[in-house]
């Protein structure tokens, strides 16, 4: 199956398939000669070979680089050391930069690609489920700092995406159930069919189904494709897609990167977003007790650890990106397709941090 993102000259196809078709699919776009394929510690082993064959089988002679893994390695030093590594094996501006990996991977990779002379082509091939239904399409690229997520980085649209589904099958329990995150917020976004579809189908979704999986996927792409095409740089309707992204970055912030996962912390994000809602009078409980049922039909957590409060989470939204000229900025979610960007005080901020937080865990300290 394959999907496309419409940005004019800049436009690229998203390929659902296998890894045996990277260098078929990269010789349509590029022609081939040499290449870097960029990996981590954990996928390499797993998949770089089958990678490394693909591109040479399609005439391409790429060089393997490896990078550490998780989001606790997301640095401007895990960056500084991947572009010195480029500039040493002496790419060039035609040189397709490939990254093999998750979402963590694939930002990194992407932000080398953006800044390394100004600029070479990139290829996401992602292979996890978050990584294929959200952080590989668009053109999002970056790392952490101590003070919050991703708030260093660019956006770089890649030439081509190859969603590698094979490599599915390698990913843990908990990995998987992770991506299911954001195909949540997907559903929350697009509205009542794909909710309901996801409802219908959560078992077969998380038994990972062939059908039932690359529907979702595709689902999930064809909405980002679509909304990256009318706004790729998030001035309006794309902010959308930080839906759960407020409070759950603000969680992951607070445990220390990596801690929790982050289609874990999206997932609870939404909840206490959505609780913004109720209060506001935009929602009522029977929509907070349905997006709670469906994250738990589909293994995620609905409750943030003890150890974190109200205060912190509070003050860790200060630190978020989307915040303008002293005012914070949410995707709050009153129902399926029913997402709108609005402006939170701390006070609704408190809120939201109070409804995902266990009981005892509520009262400030």
């Amino acid at each position: 199956m394959e999907l496309k993102v419409e940005l004019g000259s800049r436009s690229y196809p998203i390929v659902l398939g296998h890894l045996a078709q990277l260098g078929p699919s990269l010789a349509r776009e590029r022609r081939p000669g040499r290449c870097v394929l960029v990996s981590n510690e954990v996928v390499a082993p797993l998949h770089a070979r089958a990678a490394l064959a693909s591109l040479k089988g399609a005439g391409f002679e790429p060089t393997l680089l490896q990078i550490p893994d998780g989001e606790a390695n997301k640095t401007l030093q895990t960056w500084q050391g991947l572009v010195a590594k480029l500039l040493e094996s002496g790419v060039d501006r035609q040189t397709p930069l490939i990254s093999l990996g998750g979402g963590v991977t694939g930002d990194i990779v992407g932000f080398a690609a953006a800044s390394t002379l100004r600029g070479l082509p990139f290829v996401q091939v992602p292979t996890t489920l978050l990584a294929m239904v959200d952080a590989s399409v668009g053109g999002k690229t970056g790392v952490n700092t101590p003070q919050g997520k991703n708030l260093v980085g660019s956006f770089y649209q890649p030439i081509l995406v190859l969603a590698a589904m094979d490599t599915l099958a390698t990913l843990s329990p908990e990995e998987f159930r992770c991506g299911l995150g954001e195909v949540l917020k997907h559903a929350v976004l697009e509205g009542e069919s794909f909710f309901q579809w996801l409802g219908d189908n959560a078992q077969a979704v998380l038994a990972q189904e062939p059908q039932a999986l690359e529907q979702a996927i595709a689902r999930c792409c064809a909405y980002k494709a679509q909304i990256v095409a009318q706004d790729e740089r998030e001035g309006g309707i794309r902010a959308l897609l930080n839906c759960g992204h407020t409070l759950g970055h603000a969680l992951e912030r607070e445990l220390g990167f990596g801690s929790l996962r982050h289609g874990e912390a999206v997932a609870i994000g939404m909840l206490g977003e959505a609780a913004i809602c109720v209060s506001r009078g935009r929602a009522d409980s029977a929509w907070t007790g349905r997006l709670r049922a469906l994250t738990l039909a589909l293994g995620l957590p609905v409750v943030a650890p003890a150890q974190l409060k109200v205060p912190a989470i509070v003050q860790a939204t200060r630190h978020d990106k989307k915040r303008a000229h002293g005012i914070l900025t949410a995707a709050l979610p009153a129902g399926p397709g029913r997402v709108t960007l609005s402006a939170v005080t701390p006070a609704e901020i408190s809120v939201a941090a109070q409804a995902i937080l266990p009981p005892e865990a509520e009262c400030p300290s």
